[in-house]
């Protein structure tokens, strides 16, 4: 076995596990997608003679690794979902955002003027 094809083997059974399980998803899909597209160029397009053929993913082959590609670059974004262990492990905790949106809301309460100003300067 090659040390090329035995990385990918690697990259894909832990990715597939961390995915499919919904931990870590958004780290393990970015490698997955980066391992389809090498696996896309390295021996799909490098392996066609027509500059037609290195184009068209369907007239090399290569179509399958696209869409994986692709389907893995949209979970990076999209995360793991609701019911994954990152939501799981997540639940517990709030994010800054959030918390900054309740200080600003209970520091600069002002419950008979239509538009005010706040002593920190957030406008309400």
């Amino acid at each position: 076995m090659s040390g090329l094809a035995f990385v990918a083997g690697i990259i894909e059974v832990v990715c597939g596990l961390l995915i499919s399980f919904g931990l870590f998803t958004r780290i393990a899909a970015f490698f997955a997608s980066g391992e389809m597209a090498v696996a896309y160029f390295v021996f799909y397009v490098a392996s066609v003679p027509t500059l037609e053929a290195k184009f068209f993913p369907i007239m090399n082959g290569g179509e399958l690794a696209l869409v994986l590609c692709w389907i893995f670059f949209y979970m990076i974004f999209y995360g793991s979902g609701r019911w994954s262990i990152d939501a799981l492990l997540s639940k517990g905790k709030s994010s800054a955002l959030s918390r900054s949106k309740f200080e600003i809301s209970s520091a600069c309460s002002a419950p008979n003027e239509r538009s005010t100003v706040c002593a920190r300067g957030f406008a309400v």
